[in-house]
């Protein structure tokens, strides 16, 4: 079972396991309506949560079932799949029905349980490191999305969250036959001619593998239709240049500032989920 979490609780999650127990709480399925998916998590600490799997009083007594798992025997019992009918006993109109897993774990799982919990994420790639790019870190940090940010210019990245993977790439085109299958791509480098090279890279990439589902490159129409011309003259086809969204950021949101165009682009991206 794969996580619906993010990268943030992920890491704030595991940090905290190396110092104390935890019992990890997980939407193991469902049926009907219900206010989270399979894989949802939280992690309940015996004076902390991290995540949530809804919310309600669904979410109440998942955290009491398993913070007196970790009263018993130190938190070291055996894992349990509960059912919940979300009914009139829980006082939630949901109709569903969800079973929860509830797993004790500790410091030593913490290697199994990174690449398990991350799993779930979908990667972006983030090319450039200017304004918006910076922006749009801390936009997506708290989203279901596992970050890569790629600039030519060496030492350009600030201080980031560990769970944000920062790649200097020259030239900074090599970066795209290695990125993640299912990769979003965000086009936003400090030069036009390396956009272009990116871009084409891109479109070069899902001409072999038809395996990037987004590609987005920050700019106006009038950039869009330059870069169209030159394209095209490397022999890409109009079929093809239609798989690059160009403005980016769901229409309707006029500001230019670079936290606004974050907002307006996390929004994109999760539409393409």
């Amino acid at each position: 079972m794969v996580s619906s979490n993010t990268s943030h609780h992920t890491e704030i999650f595991l940090t905290r396991l190396v110092g104390q127990p935890a019992v990890l709480v997980q939407v193991a399925s469902t049926r009907g309506s219900v206010p989270r998916e399979a894989g949802t998590w939280m992690a309940v600490f015996s004076d902390a949560l991290v995540g949530t799997i809804g919310g309600g009083h669904l979410e109440y007594q998942a955290i009491a079932t398993a913070r007196a798992q970790l009263q018993q025997a130190g938190g070291q019992g055996g894992e349990a799949t509960l059912r919940f009918a979300l009914g009139p006993a829980l006082g939630q109109c949901c109709g569903g029905v969800v079973h929860l897993r509830f797993e004790p774990v500790s410091a030593r799982d913490v290697p199994a349980l990174l690449p398990r919990l991350a799993g779930g994420l979908t990667p972006v790639a983030l090319f450039g490191g200017g304004h918006v790019g910076q922006a749009l870190v801390q936009v997506l940090a708290p989203l279901p999305f596992r970050l890569t940010w790629i600039d030519s210019r060496d030492g350009v990245f600030p201080a980031v969250a560990p769970s944000v993977m920062c790649e200097h790439s020259e030239p900074v085109q090599a970066a795209v036959p290695g990125l993640a299958p299912q990769s979003r791509v965000l086009i936003m480098s400090f030069s036009h001619a390396e956009d272009l090279d990116v871009v084409a890279a891109c479109l070069k990439r899902q001409r072999a593998q038809a395996d990037l589902p987004y590609v987005g490159l920050i700019g106006s129409k009038t950039k869009w239709a330059v870069f169209g011309h030159r394209l095209q003259a490397r022999g890409f086809t109009p079929a093809e240049l239609a798989h690059v969204t160009c403005p980016i950021g769901v229409p309707g949101i006029a500001g230019k500032e670079p936290e606004v165009i974050a907002v307006a682009v996390a929004a994109q991206l999760l539409q393409t989920l």
